[in-house]
């Protein structure tokens, strides 16, 4: 399941941590060892340490978001093929056990790294968790595309409560080379910022009040912005705009605060800054001119804010 490269979901990887103050939690497991031989012996320094399974949890994210750092050539040291079901369950066990013991002692993984050293940490730490496979939509070509699952993640539980976390987005990114950069927007995320760029193989994972298809997110546009969820989309709502319908100009109608500044480029080019734009209600209203066969991209105060594919 290789992880895609994000030209875009990487400008929320600076986003700050939960409001609940974990500085001394951080700060601890700074201190632990940046390699261990055993699972156990990472899970020993966190019995030790902490108390809560909000603590446990927050120390398990952050020791493998800034120790373990992403490496695709992983994908070639795991042999996955198998002659049936049984030969596969058994494979599967004895891979899990090798990924997680490579990911503690080399300090290299790709997301089934990430997502299985996650959860057998919790599993140890007595926390309930399961891994989640699903689809990661991070670029233009991922726009319209049919379900994919290309990547892995976790749920974890608080006092009976479910929560989201990516530990391999939670490290950096990758863009022929990994970037590390340790963030704690993936961890705990809420479900309505999760679904903008994951979707789960089953629904009832995405932790959502109204269940959204697979159909229906490959259809969203990429929505960078840290603050707008998918709701706040009204037009163009889906990623993919129709030139035809849309000959000279394509209408924005954002439930979002208007930025200072407006501006938007195709493939990549020159920006192009909005003079007209408007608020009514709450309603952010602006056109952009419209360029068929191109990807736009539309930045708020010069930083990247929703991309669409223009057909």
């Amino acid at each position: 399941m290789k992880i895609a490269i994000r030209l875009f979901v990487v400008f929320m990887l600076c986003l700050g941590a939960n409001a609940q103050d974990f500085e001394q939690v951080d700060a601890t497991i700074k201190f632990y060892p940046k390699s261990f031989d055993e699972v156990t012996e990472l899970s020993e320094f966190i019995t030790r340490d902490f108390k809560t399974d909000e603590e446990k949890l927050r120390a398990i994210y952050g020791w493998i978001i800034n120790n373990v750092r992403y490496d695709p050539d992983e994908y070639d040291v795991f042999n996955y093929r198998f002659k049936n079901y049984r030969e596969r369950n058994a494979k599967e066990e004895v891979t899990r056990k090798k990924i997680i013991q490579r990911t503690l002692q080399k300090g290299v993984a790709v997301c089934e790294g990430y997502a299985m050293l996650f959860e057998k940490l919790c599993e140890l730490q007595g926390i309930h968790n399961y891994l989640v496979r699903g689809d990661v939509k991070t670029n233009f070509k991922d726009i319209g595309r049919p379900f994919q699952k290309i990547h892995m993640w976790n749920v974890a539980y608080i006092n009976d409560h479910p929560f989201l976390f990516d530990p391999t987005w939670g490290a950096g990114k990758y863009n022929q080379k990994f970037i590390k950069e340790p963030s704690y927007y993936w961890y705990k995320t809420e479900p309505t910022q999760f679904i903008k760029s994951h979707y789960p193989d089953l629904v009832e994972d995405a932790f959502l009040e109204i269940n959204v298809s697979k159909q229906t997110f490959a259809k969203f546009p990429l929505i960078i912005q840290k603050d707008m969820v998918v709701a706040d989309v009204i037009s163009p709502r889906y990623g993919v705009v129709s030139s035809v319908e849309n000959p000279k100009a394509i209408l924005f109608q954002l439930k979002t605060p208007a930025p200072k500044v407006i501006s938007y480029s195709y493939d990549f080019g020159n920006k192009k800054r909005l003079v007209d734009f408007s608020i009514h209600d709450k309603l952010l209203t602006f056109e952009i001119k419209t360029r068929a066969g191109k990807n736009l991209i539309v930045y708020f105060n010069d930083a990247p804010a929703l991309a669409y594919k223009v057909e």
